[in-house]
């Protein structure tokens, strides 16, 4: 018997293309039935932001932060060629012509395939982020937890 493989990811940028690139890498890992998790750090848990405003109770300077930073992750732009929000426009113009699916979608069949998504608490302390702005259905754990998924991983990446 085989044992099953690991692939853990970090997941720092709040760029769409390398989010994509994650999730799709996430996805493929667990169709060939590797265990997955991806910690969500600073700018990456933009991806898992619910889209819609939540009255939860903020500080002035945790206020601001959510004010700047994507709602979702349909909201992120662009790594490169992002010209004042046109290029997620027409990469996912691009994407829907060849039939590719969306990162919401991406992130919904990595929930579907048990990819273990896990938010950094720290990082949402830093932010002033709060569990009821996030999905449903996701980890919260500190770099330990991170580590510990890391430790017999096969696979580990930092995007």
């Amino acid at each position: 018997m085989t044992e099953q493989k690991k692939t853990t990811i970090i997941l720092f940028s709040g760029d769409y293309d390398k989010t994509m690139a994650a999730y799709i890498i996430a996805n493929g890992a667990a169709a060939y039935d590797h265990e997955v998790t991806i910690f969500h750090t600073f700018w990456g848990l933009n991806a898992l932001r619910k889209e819609e405003p939540l009255k939860v109770k903020k500080g002035r300077l945790e206020k601001m932060f959510a004010k700047m930073m994507p709602r979702g992750a349909d909201k992120m732009g662009l790594s490169q060629l992002n010209f004042a929000g046109m290029g997620p426009k027409m990469i996912k113009h691009v994407m829907k012509k060849h039939n590719a699916m969306s990162l919401p979608h991406l992130i919904e069949l990595a929930q579907e395939q048990e990819v273990k998504l896990i938010a950094c608490t720290m990082t949402m302390d830093l932010l002033g982020l709060q569990q009821e702005e996030l999905l449903d259905g996701i980890e919260y754990a500190g770099v330990a937890a991170y580590l510990a998924e890391a430790e017999d991983g096969n696979v580990n990446l930092f995007i």
